[in-house]
């Protein structure tokens, strides 16, 4: 893997250890080095070893996206680096179609790793970010009601009430039969709203959402999709997928994905404010992430509840 040693320019990636983040990581390590913030130390200094084996640049950061305290603590160290950054991609994410997890602070597990972490993570980076830098968040068109594959899985869009009520694991009536599904689809909306108050509110940066696909080989479910189903995530999928991505334009896979966010992530076009579907075109969510006036909200309430966390 080459790198251009005389534009030695840093990306930082979120949860990079496996599926798209670990596609993307040795993507981008093409164009400079990359920051690895992720939960596991083992996993992010394996990372680091087979980047540096391929000619790639890499520093790892320890952060736990649902842990307020850790992110913040991770944007410090993060900052100590004095990278040149050009690119921020916020990939990391889960979706717990079992039960429900929380966090220390009680939250849905979900929420805070998809929304507030992120959220969090960027805030405390916004500062320190040159002009130019690109700021791109992995979302899902699963928020949007209307969108029909995601209907037929069982989803029902994004139930938000307030960030609060989202926080508590309360979402508006009507929902998907597994609150977990409520939950992702609901984090997806509240960051893709914010991604576009984002750009609107700071024209120097560049704020853009990426929906990357069905990608069926990644386990987002993690482990309460059962041993069955990640075998087949493992074995079978990686077959069959390459086979169906023809006729199924949603579907994709981390390689894939993976290209597609690292030339948006290292874009210097300029654009913001513009949502991708899994191909690198732009797309439209539903159409209340696409009032401006919910955007706002949700980065009012959002940014009100972290106020109150301390660390």
């Amino acid at each position: 893997m080459r790198t251009n040693t005389t534009d030695r320019k840093a990306y930082i990636i979120t949860g990079p250890t496996s599926g798209i983040g670990l596609a993307t990581a040795f993507e981008v390590a093409k164009h400079g080095t990359v920051v690895l913030v992720g939960r596991d130390r083992e996993k992010l200094s394996k990372l680091e070893k087979a980047l540096d084996q391929k000619g790639g640049r890499a520093v790892s950061v320890v952060c736990d996206l649902s842990d307020i305290a850790s992110v913040r603590r991770a944007a410090a160290e993060i900052i100590a680096l004095r990278l040149p950054i050009a690119g921020l991609l916020n990939n990391a994410g889960i979706m717990q179609m079992g039960v429900a997890t929380k966090n220390a602070l009680g939250w849905d597990m979900t929420f805070a790793t998809n929304h507030l972490g992120p959220f969090a993570l960027t805030e405390a980076l916004l500062p320190h970010l040159p002009d130019g830098t690109n700021v791109v968040f992995i979302v899902s068109a699963v928020e949007d009601p209307e969108r029909k594959p995601a209907v037929a899985f069982g989803f029902r869009g994004g139930r938000y009430i307030s960030a609060t009520a989202s926080a508590h694991a309360e979402w508006q009536p009507g929902g998907s039969v597994k609150p977990g599904m409520d939950s992702y689809a609901t984090s997806k909306q509240a960051i893709l709203a914010a991604t576009l108050a984002f750009a609107r509110e700071t024209p120097r940066l560049h704020f853009n959402a990426v929906e990357p696909g069905v990608n069926p080989t990644t386990g987002l479910g993690g482990d309460s999709a059962g041993a069955f189903v990640r075998f087949l995530q493992k074995s079978i999928m990686p077959l069959l997928v390459p086979l169906f991505m023809p006729f199924m334009k949603i579907l994709s896979t981390p390689k894939r994905a993976g290209r597609v966010i690292t030339k948006i992530l290292t874009d210097t076009s300029g654009r913001t404010g513009v949502y991708y579907d899994e191909g690198g075109h732009p797309m439209q969510g539903s159409a209340l992430v696409r009032d401006p006036k919910f955007q706002d909200r949700v980065v009012t309430e959002t940014r009100a509840l972290l106020m109150a966390v301390r660390g």
